[in-house]
């Protein structure tokens, strides 16, 4: 059974087969959608943004078919892989293979369509002698097609001009180049707050070897000096920094020396020692 029997499609295959149920003469598909249950397209290739197939028809010699989209350009290209590359859920699903059901809104935003609005759009050529077109032969390569975009979505983008592999490539060039510059902004950021905490240290050094003194005498037996129960500093409960993992590790540290010191040096003072 091909995919196109099943009621249920993933949407980019529904919305190829809308195209074809969309087309005013119908008789001239019927036909076609038979060979293509029948098994009569023998072999579907993909050259470049072409495709082309061998469908066998009532003669012994099987007839050529090429089908083809109008490509967009390479600007378009770099405008819609760059939009692609913003939101993390598409990278993901099309790393995955999927198809993300708001990507048409990326092509639509640039002015572009990803699927034909019509079949006039496809550019079709067929090897048998009927002069209709599209013939019972190319009418099997576009229900066949429903099957191949089933199988693989980035076909569909292939017949637009760039291959899976192509997109997939530049789709990890940009969010490596956006992830390195979020590290490196991060890392500037870091750099900042473990100089202020350096400099604030030397600054109030003065302020913190007085914070514990009191003017006024304490009545002793209010007052009970014990070490904490729990080993947990303001870093404990706070939690992990907003940080990469590198540079929060490095503030973590110093600040658990900086707590610990002072914990010990309130504790002593406290006991006058």
């Amino acid at each position: 059974m091909t995919n196109f029997e099943v009621e249920k499609q993933e949407w980019w295959v529904e919305r190829w087969l809308e195209l074809l149920s969309s087309y005013r003469f119908k008789k001239r598909l019927e036909r076609g959608r038979s060979y293509a249950r029948e098994g009569n397209v023998l072999i579907m290739d993909f050259n470049d943004s072409r495709a082309k197939a061998t469908v066998q028809g009532s003669d012994a010699e099987p007839y050529k078919v090429s089908l083809s989209l109008q490509s967009f350009s390479n600007e378009d290209w770099d405008y819609v892989i760059s939009k692609m590359s913003e939101k993390a859920i598409f990278s993901a699903q099309l790393l995955a293979g999927e198809m993300p059901e708001t990507i048409e809104a990326v092509f639509t935003a640039g002015g572009l369509s990803l699927f034909p609005f019509t079949l006039n759009e496809v550019r079709s050529r067929c090897s048998c002698p009927d002069k209709a077109n599209p013939c019972k032969h190319i009418a099997a390569v576009y229900y066949q097609l429903g099957d191949r975009f089933s199988e693989d979505p980035f076909i569909i983008f292939q017949l637009r001009g760039r291959t899976k592999n192509q997109i997939i490539e530049r789709l990890r060039q940009l969010r490596s180049q956006k992830a390195a510059k979020i590290y490196s902004t991060a890392q500037s950021e870091s750099a900042k707050v473990i100089s202020s905490l350096t400099n604030t240290e030397k600054d109030t050094s003065a302020v913190v070897k007085g914070f514990w003194q009191y003017e006024e005498p304490l009545e002793s037996s209010l007052v009970a000096i014990v070490p904490p129960t729990e080993q947990k500093t303001a870093l404990d409960i706070l939690g992990k920094m907003p940080l990469p993992p590198a540079d929060a590790e490095a503030v973590q540290q110093y600040l658990a020396e900086v707590y610990q010191k002072a914990g010990q040096q309130a504790l002593l003072s406290a006991l006058n020692r």
